[in-house]
């Protein structure tokens, strides 16, 4: 199986740009797509930025009312799958969450009470209200469960290095996030984490590195994580390349960086777990050496192209301003992962959503009302034009037959019947040459509408024929 990463930068203008939600979910070519910085509040998920044939989706929107954030950051993540009911493919979730601190309203699906909310998370505890709810307001992170491993999808904070308010919330999150992995390794879950995390690890990962630049604390906490410093996550990237240079997921949006490749690498995937293999326990033998196949950048989505002309325009000389998001994805291949036994989307899938059910509902129920009314003008119009002469041999094409309309035959059974005038006769419908071809032509049209009332368009003039 295949999983990417890919900071859109908004995700409606990335929709924009490929045409439709679907053609962009298929151009990444994955299992299991996470979206970061999707800039979607939760009164915007509508079936068009949510709802893709043959995809589940899982969304996470700020939920912040602070000045700056509202439609800010947010993740979603996609999960490519055959059936979302009774399926054994690991891509669908067993379970999904939003945020990762367990005290978000309906964190755990569209119908969640307040009462069956989690009072503290495991490993959580020393943790008050207050500072986890702030920590997950900002629709910074989606875990699903697939069964065999535990998928983070996380947008981390950024942080100016003069300002301290946000420095500390960038430590808070990365603080309690890290609670969070250690409380699943403690039941031996194996943990996938993949996402734009705004760190760049090591001087090898930024073009401008400094001398000072790898003291910086979150770089140190990132590397602190790492097998080869002692912690427990492999960066799969750098596993699978580790002296690549110049390999960069992220470019300023100002400066045209794409063009010199002047950008840093933030956007990551993590791995950490044993195998699932029986001799897991054998030297050498971890998640990340049996069943990571490969990683890689995919470059293609650069906004800027070697050998091709940039659509950009200067802005006074200095900027300039490239269509699509200013990072790259990455991807990670799978490989030996067997499938789990059945189960359905958890309820936190956006099928679930009330906002994307009402609208599908309304724009149904807004096109049958269109039709009807439609069917009804015409049906209106044909009344006082005067009917052609049919012959009772006549051929009616299977494509002239169009919709019952119940509202109307009900409308006409419902009518009452004063005098044998007020009853349409079949012979009202046609002007036939002798009496004895028309009740000859009743009968057979008799028998043929005995269980049901057609409404047959025939010919331009869309006259409607009914028993």
């Amino acid at each position: 199986m295949k999983i990417a990463t890919y900071n859109v930068n908004g995700l409606r203008p990335r929709i924009s740009q490929y045409g439709s939600l679907r053609k962009l979910l298929d151009s990444l070519d994955s299992d299991i797509i996470c979206f970061q910085e999707t800039k979607l509040s939760r009164q915007e998920l509508r079936a068009d930025v949510v709802s893709a044939d043959g995809y589940e989706s899982f969304f996470s929107c700020t939920r912040s009312l602070e000045k700056g954030r509202t439609g800010y950051s947010g993740v979603a993540t996609f999960c490519k799958v055959n059936s979302a009911f009774s399926s054994n493919e690991v891509a669908l979730p067993l379970d999904a969450e939003e945020g990762f601190t367990g005290v978000l309203e309906n964190s755990k699906g569209f119908t969640t009470k307040k009462h069956d909310l989690l009072t503290c998370v495991e490993g959580l505890e020393g943790f008050n209200r207050d500072e986890l709810l702030k920590i997950d307001n900002e629709g910074r992170c989606i875990i699903t469960d697939h069964g065999h491993f535990v998928l983070f999808n996380i947008y981390g904070p950024r942080a100016a290095s003069d300002d301290t308010e946000r420095i500390e919330f960038k430590l808070s999150f990365y603080k309690i996030l890290q609670k969070r992995w250690e409380s699943f390794m403690l039941k031996g879950k194996r943990i996938i984490v993949v996402g734009d995390l705004n760190i760049a690890p090591s001087s090898i990962d930024r073009c401008d590195a400094g001398p000072d630049f790898e003291n910086n604390e979150f770089r140190s906490w990132f590397r602190s994580l790492l097998v080869e410093n002692g912690g427990l996550f492999f960066d799969v990237f750098r596993g699978k390349h580790p002296e690549r240079k110049e390999a960069y997921t992220c470019w300023s949006t100002n400066t045209g960086g794409e063009m010199f490749n002047f950008g840093s690498r933030i956007d990551h995937i993590l791995i950490s777990g044993s195998c699932l293999h029986e001799n897991k326990d054998l030297k050498g033998h971890n998640f990340f050496s049996c069943h990571v196949k490969d990683c890689d950048i995919l470059t293609q989505f650069k906004r800027w192209k070697p050998g091709t002309t940039p659509s950009y325009r200067w802005k006074g000389g200095g900027s300039m301003k490239l269509e699509g998001s200013d990072h790259a994805p990455v991807f990670m291949s799978l490989k030996e992962i067997p499938d789990i036994q059945p189960h359905n989307t958890p309820p936190l899938s956006t099928r679930y959503c009330p906002q994307v059910r009402g609208c599908q509902q309304t724009l149904v129920s807004m096109l049958s009302r269109r039709q009807s009314t439609e069917e009804v003008k015409a049906h209106e119009d044909n009344k006082g034009v005067k009917r052609p002469v049919f012959d009772s041999t006549s051929s009616i094409q299977t494509n002239d037959i169009i919709k019952i309309n119940a509202m109307n035959f009900t409308e006409m059974k419902k009518k009452p019947k004063k005098n044998h005038s007020s009853q349409l006769s079949l012979k009202s419908f046609f002007q036939t040459t002798s009496k004895s071809d028309a009740v000859e032509s009743g009968k057979e049209f008799k028998n043929s509408c005995k269980k049901a009332y057609l409404c047959v368009k025939v010919t331009a003039n869309n006259v409607f024929l009914g028993s």
